[in-house]
């Protein structure tokens, strides 16, 4: 087996964390390597951490991650094919209990009370692979500021990595995505979007011809999606049959304006499963915006526009498997450390996937393709056949401790900051009362 590819990843990883390198390295062993942790302290419990417990908190405090020569690091990893496929999302990293975390605002989140959560929100493009469904492999993942939005934030991502990339790009987004800001954001990008958009949505057509009276026109007719009255003739439609959804039709219309773009058209793509599922229900239909240089054909689009649904399961992944949320530390700087090793571990394990295949517990196949976690599973072995380019730790005797007299202060406590937008007031207009 070809070791060299990961090993040398491996030694310009290391050469890229700078500061504190040798025990952030380790640290990142130990989190491949431990399924189960409560704790950072937890994971000096690791054989591939070969320091003291302290040196856990010491490595996220010191550790200075160059996020984009990581960046420039893994786009250089990617194949050349017809066009990379990328995805972009955004996630929070619930803290409701950090009081004394700065710069914590309300995140969306699924699958509580209310839909909000308290804490920090992530966003991540990342490059999801041909044929490889369950993997999804972060180019940059950071923090969302109080003061930026999540189109804001992605819009500025995607133009760092397209400075770097030499081949077409297609990126996939999801609904939150699909509207004019995000249209405008990337109207100077050359690369293609495909965003879901809302069913009840409404698009217009070209506007009619000025007839040298007032305003012209900035929209034409409407097009609602939950109105089929409102519908033109579809410039393509298309009936496939796929192996697992069945006959698929896919319609799609072009020369359409989201309201506030009026000056960028996007094409309108309907997809509906006509035949329903085994339970007898029909799904309702899928609607994707579509701008760009329109780098592949129309009856891959539905199909290839399902790839992106690796970056949630890549969100799971690292939430559950590598740890991302499990430790309370207590500055946005330092969250921010110990999220760019996420990235930076995927990337290792995706490079050690076709050399773990011999190790394996005994009721588990070596021949399907293995997914994140079971390569997860065997890299201890692995790791231990390669070594490690860190450094071995050097005793620096006792620390002093704290001064003579030193007194612990209360740190100081932040509200969470309200991302909200206000309309400026119009002037009151005085009343003129004419007496006769």
């Amino acid at each position: 087996m070809n070791f060299e590819p990961l090993r040398s990843f491996r030694q310009e990883v290391h050469r890229l964390l700078t500061k504190a390198k040798d025990a952030t390295f380790e640290l990142m062993d130990a989190v491949m390597t431990t399924r189960h942790a409560s704790s950072l302290a937890e994971f000096s419990l690791s054989p591939m951490f070969r320091r003291q417990y302290p040196s856990t908190y010491e490595a996220i405090e010191d550790s200075r991650p160059q996020r984009n020569q990581s960046m420039k690091l893994f786009i250089s990893r990617i194949p050349s094919q017809k066009y990379i496929a990328l995805a972009i999302d955004h996630t929070p990293w619930p803290r409701p209990d950090a009081k004394t975390l700065k710069d914590r605002t309300y995140e969306h989140q699924g699958k509580t009370k209310n839909g909000i959560a308290i804490g920090q929100g992530y966003s991540t493009i990342a490059w999801l692979p041909e044929g490889e469904s369950g993997w999804a492999l972060p180019l940059r993942h950071e923090r969302i500021t109080s003061w930026e939005s999540p189109i804001a934030k992605a819009a500025w991502q995607l133009k760092q990595v397209l400075k770097h990339c030499e081949q077409k790009v297609v990126v996939f987004l999801d609904r939150e995505y699909g509207n004019a800001k995000w249209v405008l954001a990337i109207a100077e990008c050359k690369v293609d979007c495909i965003m879901r958009i809302r069913s009840n949505a409404c698009l217009y057509g070209i506007p009619p011809v000025y007839s040298g009276h007032g305003r012209p026109y900035k929209y034409g007719e409407k097009f609602k999606l939950a109105d089929s009255g409102t519908w033109t003739e579809p410039e393509s439609c298309l009936e496939l049959t796929d192996t697992v959804c069945g006959r698929v039709r896919v319609k799609m219309w072009t020369r359409l304006y989201l309201y506030g773009a009026a000056q960028n058209q996007v094409n309108l793509i309907l997809v509906e499963r006509i035949d329903p599922t085994k339970s007898g229900k029909i799904l309702p239909p899928l609607w994707l915006v579509w701008t760009g240089e329109r780098t592949m054909p129309l009856e891959e689009i539905w199909d290839q526009y399902l790839r992106r649904f690796g970056i949630e399961h890549w969100y799971r992944f690292a939430k559950q498997r590598l740890h991302w949320t499990m430790p309370s530390l207590k500055t946005p700087e330092q969250c921010e450390r110990w999220s760019d090793l996420m990235p930076i571990m995927t990337w290792q394990l995706w490079l050690a996937r076709d050399l773990v295949t011999q190790y394996h517990l005994p009721w588990q196949s070596a021949t399907v393709k293995l997914s994140p976690g079971r390569v997860a599973q065997s890299m201890l072995a692995l790791l231990i056949e390669i070594g490690t380019p860190a450094s071995a730790p050097k005793s620096r005797g006792k620390s002093s401790g704290r001064a003579k007299g030193f007194k612990c202060t209360f740190r100081t406590r932040y509200p969470v900051a309200r991302k909200t937008y206000s309309r400026p007031k119009k002037p009151k207009e005085k009343k003129i009362v004419v007496v006769i």
